[in-house]
């Protein structure tokens, strides 16, 4: 196609432009179209490819989004909740618009406020409370110098009990139900004074239904540590305990025993390879075992290198070891014997052991061991001869015994046959102390796993006598707490447990006195801590196990066991139940605690006790209610005048604060009323006035003002006649606190008497021959109007209120 032909079609084109209505004429150069072209390139390229498909998307749905953009540009959400400026008052159609404009915003204001608040204080009850649980662990698990910071008491306030759980299931699972069982009948003995059982043996038979073995060998531990002598009341049991060191023979013995037991389960399991025969004993029994070892493990280290031949074709110093594990020192020195010469000293200890196992150990024999252990035995390549040669003569204490000492329960008995408690601190002998550091402070928990195996670290505390530990230590498992509680209790009523100087210290504590590591438990926090369970919902069971406290004093020196029945009887509020009720003959019901009423336990101190926490709380129905139970008629009388004189003068309503105590009073008056009481005669006589004053007001409200006025004429506390001033003025300087406050509301009823009557008579017709009458009634209630103003006026009593004025007021309406 030539120029011409092209030039043609433009000019066509440019005429079509031209006549065209719809699109305007757009004339630009070249220079103008690139240049509207780099700012369409530089907008695309600001805006970003997202926000070009935005337009595009909107734009293909007719939506502007230039002039949205522009729109919400114009809005300010920071402006729509400011406060509106105030205009012109005068512009009535824009302020009632801007109040309510306001107000709205006010109240958006004041929910977020509000919000915040609420959300700030959920979350810091919140916090708080979770501190809490944890601060009782911390405090719990805590192991320091004695100190007094902790106070055992329960705190004054009250808690709102829940009443779904009140009064139904009880909070004790199986097992504890069945140790509180037990406790029961413990108790029941011993208030009956008979002859008390063994409550380690009553409960480790309970122990033994639950089908747990770990919990069973936990009290079999128990069962051998306490089998000693009684140790007096009169001592201090953590000193006996750490001057004779009662419990290494038993903790050896108990070891000894269960290897024997083990060693007889092994020969039981491989009959037909122990070929056991002859007549049973220890010797025959180790001979089996020995033999059984060497032909199933006869590569082990253990049996390498062993020497000094045979005995009855078992190698000699496996035999010797085994014996001596077993708790057999007479096997082991028929081992020695038969061995023949060359351990003549070894002989001679075994001999002197197995004739005289209560006597001290000849030191010349240990010398001689010790010195040939040093010479010869340390480098010998047989470790039951090192480890015979440890034991019997005390020889290094430093050995593991790792070859043979494969259980925790082997490397203690060797550390246990190691202590010579009778040795002064120079000689070279393990001491009972540095055991238990060892296994509680150098060992400790995370070496034994403990956390995994808390029974078996229990019995390494119970094993070197550090039982405070350990049942500290067994309480803080959900799983063994009640066993470790019950095993608290028991060692407590066996005197073997050291309790700390104050009963506010932690759970666990140490005392300067003591040697070192041993530890005091506070029996009382632990049962405490233990009851707080199910206090509330079985409170037979909790006063069984306060029971236990009964020998201890808090910090002011009252018992235990009574301070802790008093706050029980606050928390649950079963008083009934706990402490029996008065009955119409003024005897008390039994309740549960006449079960334990002895010389030093009084039912009558312990309501008594009750009652002087009510009155700190401002509890004063409560606390009338058990000075009645303690008859304390001064108190209980005291207190209802109290209650009387700030509730006489309202109207009675079915189940209000004045019906209960004018229930009460009226009870005190059947039972009071001609018997002996131990109250002073002015509380008697206040008590019945207020009495009085509650039916006078009774009578008021009700309407029957003729009774009410009778009442008034026979009490003659406030004058009906100018005659009666005097003697009413005189009458209240002699009237109590508690009388003297009601005198306002008394002034003011019998007024409103006076006046109501008044205002009756005034507007009854009468006849002629009764004008006279009437002229005498009205004066006598203006008389009487007169003399109630004069009273408020005259008495040395600061009238509450707007008493004096209503009373002048009324006696000018009646004049």
């Amino acid at each position: 196609m030539d120029f011409n032909a092209l030039l043609q079609q433009a000019q066509k084109l440019t005429h079509e432009t031209q006549v065209s209505d719809d699109l305007p004429r757009v004339e630009r150069t070249l220079p103008q179209v690139l240049q509207a072209t780099q700012e369409l390139h530089s907008r695309v390229t600001q805006t970003g490819a997202q926000d070009m498909q935005a337009h595009i998307l909107l734009g293909s749905n007719g939506i502007d989004l230039p002039k949205i953009s522009q729109k919400l540009e114009t809005l300010s959400s920071r402006k729509t909740f400011e406060p509106l400026d105030p205009i012109a008052t005068t512009d009535v159609q824009n302020f009632l618009r801007n109040e309510k404009e306001n107000a709205i915003l006010a109240v958006i204001e004041e929910v977020h406020k509000n919000s915040y608040l609420s959300a700030e204080t959920q979350k810091w009850d919140h916090m708080m409370n979770d501190w809490k649980q944890e601060k009782v662990k911390l405090m719990n698990a805590l192991i320091g110098p004695s100190q007094s910071w902790i106070d055992i008491r329960k705190g004054p306030e009250q808690t709102i009990l829940n009443e779904t759980t009140f009064g139904g299931r009880s909070s004790l699972n199986s097992q504890e139900m069945a140790y509180a069982r037990e406790v029961h009948e413990y108790n029941k003995l011993v208030c009956e004074g008979a002859m008390r059982p063994s409550l380690i043996q009553r409960f480790a038979q309970v122990a033994e239904s639950f089908n747990d073995s770990r919990v069973n060998d936990v009290w079999e531990v128990m069962k051998y540590m306490t089998n000693v002598t009684p140790i007096p009341r009169s001592q201090d049991p953590m000193k006996v305990r750490c001057s004779q060191h009662l419990f290494i023979n038993q903790a050896k013995r108990y070891l000894e025993n269960r290897y024997k037991i083990f060693m007889q389960t092994v020969i039981s399991e491989h009959l037909r390879e122990a070929r056991r025969g002859g007549i049973p004993s220890v010797l025959n029994l180790v001979g089996s075992f020995v033999g059984l070892k060497l032909a199933t493990h006869g590569l082990n280290s253990s049996f390498i290198g062993l020497q000094d031949g045979q005995v009855d074709g078992k190698p000699l110093w496996p035999m010797v070891y085994y014996c001596l594990r077993c708790g057999d020192i007479a096997s082991a020195l028929k081992c020695m014997q038969m061995a023949g010469q060359g351990h003549e000293d070894l002989i001679a200890v075994l001999e002197e052991k197995c004739h005289n196992p209560e006597q001290k150990t000849n030191p010349r024999l240990e010398l001689q061991i010790r010195m040939q252990y040093k010479r010869q035995i340390r480098n010998a390549t047989d470790p039951y001869k090192r480890a015979v040669y440890c034991i019997v003569g005390c020889c290094d204490i430093q050995e593991p015994h790792a070859d043979i000492a494969k259980t925790t329960d082997d490397f203690l008995w060797i550390q246990l046959s190691l202590i010579r408690t009778d040795g002064d601190d120079s000689a070279e002998h393990l001491t009972c102390s540095g055991l238990q550091s060892m296994i509680l402070e150098q060992y400790g928990e995370k070496h034994y796993n403990a956390n995994e195996q808390p029974h078996l670290y229990f019995q390494l505390l119970a094993l070197t006598g550090q039982y405070e530990a350990g049942i500290e230590f067994l309480s803080r498992f959900e799983k063994y707490r009640v066993h470790a509680v019950h095993i608290g209790l028991a060692l407590n009523e066996l005197h073997m447990i050291g309790g700390p100087r104050n009963l506010q210290e932690p759970l666990l504590s140490v005392d300067f006195e003591d040697p070192h590591p041993m530890r005091r438990l506070n029996i009382a926090r632990l049962i405490m801590l233990y009851v707080k369970k199910f206090e509330i919902t079985d409170p037979p069971e909790a006063l069984h196990y306060f029971y236990f406290l009964r020998n201890l004093k808090d910090s002011e020196g009252r018992n235990l066991f009574l301070v802790s029945v008093a706050d029980l009887a606050i928390e649950c509020r079963d008083f009934d139940l706990l402490f029996g009720r008065m009955q119409r003959d003024g005897m008390r019901s039994r309740g549960l605690i006449d079960q334990f009423e002895t010389v030093h336990i009084d039912t009558r101190t312990v309501c008594e006790m009750v009652a002087e926490k009510f009155v700190k709380k401002g509890m004063f129905e409560d606390a009338i209610k058990m000075f009645d139970l303690a008859s304390q008629q001064e108190q209980a009388l005291r207190y209802t005048s109290i209650l009387l004189s700030q509730v006489v003068h309202h109207a009675n309503k079915e189940g209000s604060l004045r019906e209960r105590v004018q229930r009460m009073a009226h009870e005190f008056t059947e039972r009071y009323t001609g018997a002996e009481k131990n109250c002073d005669s002015q509380t008697w006589s206040t008590f019945n006035l207020l009495k009085e004053l509650a039916a006078f007001f009774d009578y008021y409200h009700g309407k029957n003002h003729q009774s009410a006025m009778d009442i008034l004429e026979r009490i003659k506390l406030v004058p009906l006649r100018m005659s009666d001033l005097d003697v009413a003025v005189n009458n209240f300087k002699r009237l109590s606190g508690e009388v003297c406050k009601v005198i306002p509301d008394l002034l003011l009823a019998t007024m409103d008497i006076a006046y109501t009557k008044y205002k009756t008579m005034k507007g009854k017709d009468v006849a002629k021959f009764d004008d006279l009458g009437k002229k005498n009634q009205l004066s006598y209630l203006r008389e009487q109007a007169k003399a109630l103003t004069n009273m408020a006026a005259m008495v040395p009593y600061r009238m509450p209120g707007d008493t004096n004025s209503r009373l002048i007021q009324t006696e000018i309406l009646m004049h």
